[in-house]
């Protein structure tokens, strides 16, 4: 398990933008991420509600950082999302909750990769979204 400041290694975010605090790789394919929801963060609002944006993000950010995991380069490449498809949200997360997302890359092809995520708050499912990202080194 990767967390706090050791994920920037895999991430071209830094704060206050990060959205993730841990980062488990499973395999080259897939990983489980978690962020705890902080009232600091720039996508809560006044009633402590996470806004949906940020969960896009966080998901693309496990992405990015599984890519980063795998090329193990000194920089991770940079992950510029080319379409949010299929992005569903269940409910907003509240400050203090965690959520737990599972991410894992499907059909690739040059700098293109599809990614699918699911996030959860104690199991439940809140959102999920499929991503196409453009990779570049």
């Amino acid at each position: 398990m990767i967390k706090g400041k050791d994920i920037l290694r895999f991430i071209p975010q830094r704060y206050p933008m990060v959205m993730l605090d841990e980062f488990e790789p499973c395999d080259e394919k897939s990983a489980r991420t978690a962020l705890t929801v902080r009232t600091d963060n720039l996508f809560v609002d006044d009633m402590g509600e996470l806004h949906e944006p940020a969960l896009i993000e966080h998901i693309a950010q496990s992405a990015s950082a599984l890519a980063g995991y795998n090329s193990q380069l000194s920089e991770a490449p940079i992950g510029i999302i080319g379409e949010v498809k299929h992005f569903v949200c269940h409910r907003r997360p509240l400050a203090g909750e965690k959520i737990e997302s599972e991410i894992s890359f499907g059909f690739s092809f040059g700098n293109t990769t599809i990614a699918t995520g699911t996030s959860r708050i104690d199991g439940e499912a809140i959102a999920e979204a499929q991503l196409k990202i453009f990779m570049q080194q």
